[in-house]
């Protein structure tokens, strides 16, 4: 393996995190226990096959120099890259914790903890139950590292072997001249013309979004560097219900149900919902899901603002899907949720010295995220012992209390929460909200 640049979004959120803003993305899987020492065998296992996955060997190093390039990619100068960790020792990143009744509060403390830098930026905290009936794996990768679809493909690398299709290899970049063909450089010119305009489109979009809209300050509080977790599960048969009811996709049910959640937590905790329609962000990647390779971010999004005003909830679920509607018919490429795009026209240096402020932005742009991360249909196993549920956690932008994300996964649909544990004591009220919801939903289709 040799070194790989980061590509200009990797570097961006490597650069965004903070001590009180670390930029991991994670997973809580659940798995029932056979014995008293499953916990510390799957750790065993996890520990052994970690050597064996090369994109878990990998580290991030800063990157001085400046790379010759042609018009199509920007200098390297200030960047950073990834390269395998002669070091690499796979008992550092797996741990064995001890015993704990409460896997959301053990998950919490730790995804409030930053990665090491200096080292592949990836942990797996094993935690057993108390009662020796179960015990969970908190996956965290760093975003600079993987995707949501990329950080799957790492993490199921260590559970046990299964039948699955090989990924498609990565073909090989023909290198880049030092100059460009002189034939090439209409065509180069036209390219550079029409990312000029894709960028002023999506940051107009922005400046757009960002208009006559009222959010809640529920969403929004000063770090503190501490973060809690809760996680629902609910039976996606019960989606698939409102769905053929009302049409639309499951996702636009799914993200409906985080309005009307956030309709009931506001009300119930005195901040209110009137006038309240906050912008989400919905990541939207752009990586085949079968392709492994490249490493790193392929994504775009939408942003759509979620009804939470709206007392109605069909005509709440109503709003999301002609909002995602509009999103689709646009593209990832364009509109203001494709702003993570304009990181690829950001010199590398810029987004060294920008990242802090880049963060602070966060709040200025969007205010939840909202995020799907697809898990495969086949059951995973660590030791024999069956996944019976996932709960995945989105990294909590600058400025932000509360990130959401989704997983559909053997029937259930999973939703992880993430919130700074100081701004939102009452992260269970939301996540009880979350599957009242449904049912509200349901209770309307069916009158």
């Amino acid at each position: 393996m040799t070194a790989d640049l980061l590509a200009p979004l990797d570097l961006a959120f490597w650069n965004l995190e903070s001590a009180e803003h670390p930029m991991h993305l994670g997973a809580l899987g659940i798995f029932p226990a056979h014995s008293p020492a499953a916990g510390a065998h799957a750790a065993d296992l996890l520990a052994a096959r970690a050597a064996g996955v090369p994109g878990l060997r990998m580290r991030i190093r800063d990157v001085w120099q400046p790379l010759p390039s042609a018009l199509r990619r920007p200098l390297a100068f200030g960047g950073a890259a990834r390269e395998p960790d002669p070091d690499f020792d796979s008992q550092h990143h797996v741990r064995l914790h001890a015993p704990t009744a409460d896997f959301h509060a053990a998950a919490g403390r730790l995804m409030g903890r930053p990665l090491e830098r200096g080292r592949p930026p990836w942990e797996a905290h094993v935690l057993p139950g108390e009662d020796g009936g179960t015990f969970a794996v908190l996956f965290k990768f760093h975003h600079a590292l993987a995707d949501g679809l990329r950080a799957l493909t790492l993490a199921a690398g260590l559970m046990d072997p299964m039948d699955m299709p090989a990924p498609r290899p990565r073909p090989a970049a023909p290198p880049s001249p030092l100059l460009p063909d002189v034939r090439d450089l209409p065509g180069l010119v036209r390219g550079a013309l029409s990312d000029v305009s894709r960028a002023l489109d999506i940051g107009a979009s922005v400046a757009r979004s960002s208009l006559d809209v009222r959010s809640t300050p529920a969403l929004t509080c000063e770090p503190s560097g501490t973060r809690r977790t809760a996680g629902v599960v609910l039976d996606l048969d019960d989606v698939h219900r409102v769905r053929k009811t009302v049409g639309g996709t499951v996702n636009d049910v799914l993200i409906a149900v985080v309005a009307g959640a956030l309709r009931r937590w506001l009300d119930e905790r005195g901040d209110g919902s009137e006038g309240v329609a906050p912008r989400a962000l919905i990541p939207v990647s752009k990586r085949r899901p079968r392709t492994a390779y490249p490493q790193g971010n392929r994504l775009s999004g939408y942003l759509i603002r979620l009804p939470v005003d709206d007392p109605d909830p069909l005509a709440r679920l109503a709003s999301v899907r002609t909002a995602m509607d509009r999103n689709k018919d646009a593209g990832p490429n364009r509109g203001a949720g494709a702003v993570a795009l304009l990181a690829d026209h950001v010199p590398a240096l810029a987004h060294r010295l920008g990242g802090p402020l880049v963060g602070q932005a966060a709040r200025l742009w969007f205010d939840i995220l909202v995020t799907s991360v697809p898990l495969p249909s086949l059951g995973l196993k660590l030791g024999g012992h069956p996944l019976t549920a996932v709960f995945p956690f989105a990294p909590l932008a600058p400025g932000h209390s509360l990130a959401v994300a989704v997983s559909t996964y053997r029937g259930s649909v999973h939703y992880g929460l993430v919130a700074d544990a100081e701004a939102v004591p009452d992260l269970d009220r939301f996540a009880a909200a979350i599957a009242e919801e449904v049912q509200t939903l349901i209770t309307a289709c069916e009158s």
